[in-house]
């Protein structure tokens, strides 16, 4: 990780800035879309254009994504935005406890590793199970599953992004 000393006791994660700097995408770049393509305003759909392509490339069902400025939807669908919601409510919880706490699963090596793997296989068993006719394509449904993958893989990643640099002493 390379960190870039502003002053003798202070130095930047750039690591953890630009996967913040990406989470702010996730979180305000799907919901904006549909109002900047409805907005008509210079380059504003054409922002709305990028959006929604990087949603079309990372979501198994973009067009399910909630309609918020009739007839432009959501670039994402709700199981990927509650997978974004997870990232930034582990995000959060980070930035509260500074990496405390029993629940962070990264500390417990492989074996917290394979406990995130099984609970971020929620949303793709999910998507599965609605593939397979075992029910149909709901809000309701796919949010959860979405939110428990979110906060399973922001809850093992999130202290390795974001460790806290501190301050020196030399």
């Amino acid at each position: 990780m390379q960190k870039v000393v502003l002053s003798r006791d202070l130095q930047v994660n750039w690591v953890g800035f630009f996967a913040d700097f990406l989470l702010v995408g996730m979180v305000f770049g799907p919901p904006i879309a549909p109002f900047l393509a409805a907005s008509g305003v210079f380059v504003l759909p054409g922002i709305a254009d990028i959006i929604y392509f990087m949603g079309d490339h990372v979501c198994p069902q973009p067009t399910m994504g909630l309609e918020l400025a009739p007839p432009f939807i959501m670039a994402v669908c709700m199981r990927c935005y509650g997978t974004v919601t997870g990232l930034l409510i582990t995000r959060i919880l980070y930035a509260v406890t500074g990496g405390k706490g029993v629940f962070w699963l990264s500390q417990y090596g492989w074996i917290g590793a394979a406990f995130t793997s099984v609970l971020m296989m929620a949303y793709p068993l999910e998507l599965a199970a609605q593939i397979f006719g075992l029910w149909g394509f709901n809000n309701y449904i796919v949010t959860p599953f979405g939110l428990i993958t979110g906060l399973a893989w922001g809850l093992f990643t999130m202290p390795i992004l974001h460790k806290w640099t501190g301050t020196q002493t030399s």
